[in-house]
């Protein structure tokens, strides 16, 4: 069992600020249950039990004023969260309520935890490693069904597991080629070479298949940024409430309405997206207009996939060709609105429009075509989508990084093994990318990103 270091105790509000049902305070550190006794009056007596609620009131021990009537719970280490004596007061939601307990639990003896602090002491004593204590703050922050799952399974142990797998490898192939060092006289024999390099080549199938899913996991952890563009009145503040499922926008048979960008986010299939409506991009000479063509054109720039929205019931206009032209190298979907209505759109010119990328057809008015659209922009996010890492996905550019390091170091390292180097050549490569893992997981961290890690958590977390 790893090692508990000796922390001072700390302590936190680790609910949401506002008002709530339930406001809780957490503790953790070896004066956890001294400092609780001081405050709490528990109804029952006898010796503190792990993980049983005790009903009690919270009182300030300077005057005998009750604070709250509150339950309160011990979780003993090493069987608690940060594997210290952690101890959390559950008195009503409300922030004076718990500030005025949390100035009680400070008074007594405790200090503020730092942003993260309780995870970051879950993972020096040993109960996480560092890439499930990642998959913690990224838990707390999903923003759709995929990068929840994605997170789970990190929290789960799936990435470290496979990691570990990777460590394994390269040990033994270090390992045997430092006892080689150590005994000039032996000879590596060809067979040898061969099962070091199969090896290898294992771990760089698995490198690989790790490294490439980071851009589906990046996508379920932080989502895409969606842009609806088209000229005037062609329907893009229709199709922004058909998919948001409420009007957000404006609707008018008035071209140029939308002035300013309208953004709200949404959820496909568990994948977040940020969507934002437009002004329609014409030639006008109106200012106020010209002012909304330009805030499009910016926001299209930024965005990762364009919605381009035609009007099917009419021919196509000079602004939509040049609007064409401005979306050539950018994901984008073809949309041509108004199917209710007769086609008045010529298949070549759908055909040269779309060039290679999906065209969808749809009626803002009677919702056809929806659920086909759905499936595009749901493919087009998930363009190129990894099927090498078994369903487990990267969503941090550190893992992807660090993973690319070890590659690199294994692929040279491969290099150095069929040109019959000395082993005291390609071991370097080989402890580089043992290293590189060792730094993903936490063993050999540097303690400046460990800062930088757990200063993105919340306070009480």
């Amino acid at each position: 069992m790893p090692k508990i270091f000796e922390y001072d105790t700390i302590a936190a509000v680790a609910t949401p600020t506002g008002e709530g049902g339930i406001g809780i305070i957490r503790l953790s550190g070896p004066d956890s249950i001294g400092i609780a006794e001081k405050i709490f009056k528990r109804k029952s007596s006898g010796p503190w039990e792990s993980y049983r609620l005790y009903y009690g009131h919270v009182v300030d021990p300077g005057n005998g004023e009750v604070i709250d009537e509150a339950l309160c719970v011990l979780m003993k280490g090493p069987r608690s969260y940060t594997r210290e004596d952690v101890f959390e007061i559950h008195c009503h939601g409300g922030s004076l309520v718990t500030q005025r307990v949390l100035e009680l639990v400070l008074r007594e003896g405790a200090r503020p935890a730092e942003p993260g602090e309780f995870t970051k002491r879950a993972f020096l004593n040993g109960r996480i490693d560092l890439t499930q204590a990642e998959a913690v703050i990224d838990l707390i922050r999903a923003k759709g069904q995929a990068g929840h799952s994605a997170a789970a399974d990190q929290l789960a142990g799936r990435l470290y597991s496979k990691l570990t797998e990777v460590k394994d490898r390269l040990s033994s192939v270090l390992a045997h080629s430092e006892a080689y060092i150590d005994f000039p006289e032996e000879e590596i024999e060809l067979s040898t070479r061969d099962q070091f390099l199969n090896a290898l080549s294992d771990v760089a199938a698995l490198l690989k298949g790790l490294i490439s899913s980071y851009d589906e996991g990046r996508v379920y952890r932080d989502g895409l940024s969606l842009v609806i563009v088209g000229r005037p009145n062609v329907g893009k503040s229709s199709l922004l409430n058909l998919l948001l499922r409420e009007k957000r926008a404006i609707v008018t048979s008035v071209p140029g309405t939308t002035r300013d960008v309208i953004e709200e986010y949404m959820n496909i299939r568990g994948v977040p997206l940020r969507l934002a409506d437009t002004a329609g991009i014409r030639e006008t000479e109106d200012l106020v207009e010209i002012e909304g063509v330009k805030l499009a054109r910016e926001v299209l720039k930024r965005a990762d996939i364009a919605l381009f929205v035609v009007d099917g019931s009419r021919p196509l206009t000079d602004d939509e060709w040049t609007l064409a032209e401005e979306l050539k190298g950018k994901k984008y979907i073809l949309i041509m609105n108004k199917s209710d209505l007769p086609n008045a759109l010529r298949d070549e010119d759908i055909s040269k429009l779309r060039g290679e990328m999906q065209a969808v057809s749809i009626s803002t008015i009677t919702g056809e075509g929806i659920e086909a659209l759905n499936d595009a922009i749901f493919k087009e996010a998930l363009r190129g989508k990894n099927e090498a890492s078994g369903g487990l996905v990267i969503t941090r550019a550190r893992h992807r990084d660090t993973l690319q390091k070890a590659l690199d170091s294994v692929s040279s390292s491969m290099e150095g093994i069929r040109g019959s180097l000395s082993p005291e050549f390609y071991t370097v490569d080989l402890r580089a990318a043992l290293n590189a893992i060792r730094d993903i997981v936490g063993e050999t961290t540097p303690d400046d990103i460990l800062d930088r890690i757990f200063s993105e958590f919340c306070i009480g977390k």
